[in-house]
């Protein structure tokens, strides 16, 4: 049975709904950053660029380093965004928009985030780079899918029991990254840990202006968090779902962090575009080799 008009929305050149994008005009290895600003920043590297188009926050642009093809697609914030960028992009790649169905032989996309993140311990100090081993979903929006198989219960529960999380929320979900990726990306210079990932920018990551928390004192519960070799390293508001719709989708995704904020140490980076522009060198000369 084919998909409903309603369900896969195309443009009337063809293109998907929200990224203004056709099938020919991305590459299978693509990076996900989360400001249309910083696309510029990634893609100046280039050798060349072939194709760029925006609607609304989502900007992409395709093109080649040192002969590999990549695209660069700024997601916006948040779990939400992440949604419809990857459910679009698996549609590029893994629907027939002639037939509206499933393709036969599917295709799996290397995804490489490139964010900014805080750090929530002492030893993670600024200006350094993290690699998202694990990533832990306090937003909920993956419970909209059955992702039964792809989480990690026994963490679970131990998160669960230590923070002593309100039933009034959705329960967390801990969701490994791309054992794939994780390796070729490998370094010295980056830091491994567990990245939680907010459905918000004040409350849900504990900050307070005019309306109090729901536990104030979560974000101390949150950073003290230890079990067997697991701890929460940072927190920012994309990559859970981005490791949770990829494991469900078939693809590979790694989420790579700049740390240019140490909450723990109430640090902040002097230099953080530098940070971000050598994380971008870093990732881009791993992806040349991919």
């Amino acid at each position: 049975m084919s998909i409903k008009d309603s369900e896969l929305i195309l443009n009337p050149d063809g293109s998907v709904y929200h990224l203004n994008l056709k099938p020919e005009n991305i590459a299978e290895t693509i990076i996900f950053v989360g400001d249309q600003d910083r696309v510029e920043k990634v893609t100046k590297h280039f050798d060349s660029i072939e194709f760029t188009t925006q609607k609304r926050e989502f900007k992409t642009q395709t093109g080649s380093y040192n002969g590999k093809r990549i695209s660069v697609i700024s997601t916006g914030i948040g779990p939400d965004n992440i949604d419809i960028v990857l459910n679009e992009l698996d549609a590029l790649v893994n629907i027939d928009f002639v037939s509206r169905q499933p393709k036969q032989i599917l295709t799996s996309l290397n995804i490489i985030r490139i964010g900014t993140s805080g750090s929530l311990q002492a030893d993670i100090p600024i200006d350094s780079f993290l690699v998202s081993e694990y990533a832990l979903d306090l937003n909920g929006m993956l419970h909209a899918y059955q992702v039964e198989g792809i989480t990690n219960p026994e963490i679970e529960a131990e998160f669960i029991k230590q923070t002593n999380w309100s039933e009034n929320k959705s329960k967390p979900l801990v969701i490994g990254g791309s054992d794939f990726l994780q390796m070729h990306f490998n370094s010295d210079v980056i830091f491994k840990g567990m990245t939680a990932t907010a459905g918000g920018f004040y409350a849900p990551q504990g900050r307070v202006l005019r309306l109090p928390l729901q536990d104030e004192n979560l974000n101390s519960k949150i950073d003290s968090f230890k079990y067997r070799d697991f701890r929460v390293t940072n927190l920012e508001m994309e990559t859970s779902a981005i490791y949770g719709l990829s494991k469900l989708m078939g693809h590979e995704a790694i989420s790579l962090n700049a740390i240019i904020a140490n909450r723990a140490n109430g640090t902040f980076s002097n230099h953080p575009k530098k940070v971000v522009e050598d994380l971008i060198t870093f990732t881009l000369d791993k992806i040349s080799n991919l």
